[in-house]
């Protein structure tokens, strides 16, 4: 059964991480949310979520997939170096990493975007061009084992790049 991480914090936009973790569950993925502490964190609309797991906790855990959520939260995120180091490792192991809307910035905190072909929210371009990254603006971008996308809107298609990886890693496997 593939395992895919969601990270929670403060002002998450609701959607993007609703969505995704309903959508891999439907998918039949042992999905887990981790956040700093358990606690209900609120969403930039208004929902209450709870995570499954603090990061402390799945520092050393393996994970097929990482989805990185927009809205504040991603830049709460970067600064705890438990989200930072798990996803370079991830990303260095060659598992796949997600970010939508200002989910990059975490990537560009965990120092993997440089030569990447990647994309965001339009509002972070310019840290993404100046960490490295080739911007394409393009609404999902899928460059090896980093897909990325610019906001709910493409979540539809990222999503739908994301389980045709899975599968095909689960293929190779058997």
């Amino acid at each position: 059964m593939k395992k895919v991480l969601i990270f929670l914090e403060e002002l998450v936009e609701d959607v993007e991480f609703l969505y995704p973790y309903l959508r891999f569950k439907e998918e039949g993925y042992d999905v887990v949310s981790a956040a700093p502490t358990m606690k209900e964190y609120r969403g930039k609309k208004g929902m209450g979520f709870k995570p499954d797991i603090t990061l402390k906790e799945v520092v050393h855990k393996n994970f097929d997939c990482i989805f990185i959520p927009g809205g504040y939260a991603p830049d709460r995120l970067r600064r705890y170096t438990e989200v930072l180091s798990l996803v370079k490792r991830h990303y260095e192991e060659g598992k796949l990493i997600a970010a939508v809307c200002h989910g990059p910035w975490v990537l560009i905190s965990a120092k993997v975007v440089e030569g990447k072909r990647v994309t965001g929210f339009f509002a972070i371009k310019d840290d993404l061009i100046n960490a490295g990254a080739d911007y394409t603006g393009e609404p999902v971008e899928a460059d090896k084992n980093l897909i990325t996308a610019t906001d709910p809107s493409s979540m539809l298609d990222m999503i739908k790049v994301i389980v045709r990886k899975l599968s095909k890693t689960e293929e190779a496997q058997r």
